[in-house]
């Protein structure tokens, strides 16, 4: 099921925050796509560092999976034999969505996927090499992303990784400023309207709170994570590695 992304757009668009809905779900592919730099990219590359980092027998984990195609990357990327891969979302419309593209596009003789639905502050995480979070952190209010991150430490095997994406924000307020007119262009680019941009910018404003890299470096350190490597940046989006050596 896929549709075009036409929910801020004045004639249909309602007050509020944003939330992962039915109406979201629906478009969700062509939303992020367009909304996102680098998006068509990040997710396969997230299944090639899975394959590099995944342990015979251990689990790997998609926290925040929306409709799995980062599940999927590492399921059809996979070169050893895995306990299981499991992936969480709080959203239920999601969850069901997931199930049928999993009926469709599972990797033929792959690991199994277990869905949860639930919040990821919920999941246990054990015997994991590989954890994702996509786009989904920055969603955590500030104040428990620490919490998150340390129980993701622990449940880590020694090597393991968490593959972090996120939209960051910048301490110098000209780079700021300049990041976010580029990813504007970009999303006009992608057919946005401006009136677009900025009710999903509002809408956003109280459920999304971006963090400098700095800031995650550090809170990345103090959860028990040893070394931490930027791999991509698209404007005010970067995607690192961050490694449990010991």
């Amino acid at each position: 099921m896929k549709g075009k992304d036409r929910i801020f757009r004045a004639e249909i668009n309602e007050p509020g925050d944003f939330v992962f809905d039915d109406r979201v779900v629906r478009v969700f592919p062509d939303m992020i796509n367009r909304s996102v730099p680098g998006y068509a990219t990040i997710v396969p590359m997230l299944g090639m560092l899975a394959r590099r980092y995944a342990a015979p027998g251990s689990r790997l984990y998609d926290l925040g999976c929306s409709l799995g195609a980062v599940t999927l990357a590492m399921q059809a990327a996979a070169q050893v034999p895995l306990e299981r891969i499991v992936a969480v979302d709080n959203s239920k419309q999601m969850i069901r969505q997931f199930e049928r593209v999993l009926a469709r596009e599972a990797a033929p003789g792959g690991a199994p996927v277990e869905l949860v639905c639930g919040d990821v502050m919920d999941v246990s995480i054990h015997d994991a090499s590989v954890v994702v979070l996509n786009f989904t952190l920055q969603f955590i209010e500030p104040g428990r992303r620490l919490g998150l991150l340390q129980k993701i430490a622990a449940g880590l095997r020694p090597g393991g990784v968490l593959l972090l994406s996120e939209k960051v924000r910048f301490e110098d307020r000209t780079e700021q400023e300049l990041q976010n007119e580029w990813h504007h262009d970009f999303k006009r680019a992608q057919g946005y309207s401006d009136l677009e941009i900025a009710r999903k910018r509002d809408a956003l404003e109280n459920v999304m709170v971006p963090e400098t890299l700095q800031a995650h470096r550090q809170r990345l350190s103090q959860a028990g994570f040893d070394r931490c490597y930027r791999w991509y940046q698209g404007f005010n989006f970067v995607s690192v590695v961050a490694f449990k050596d010991e």
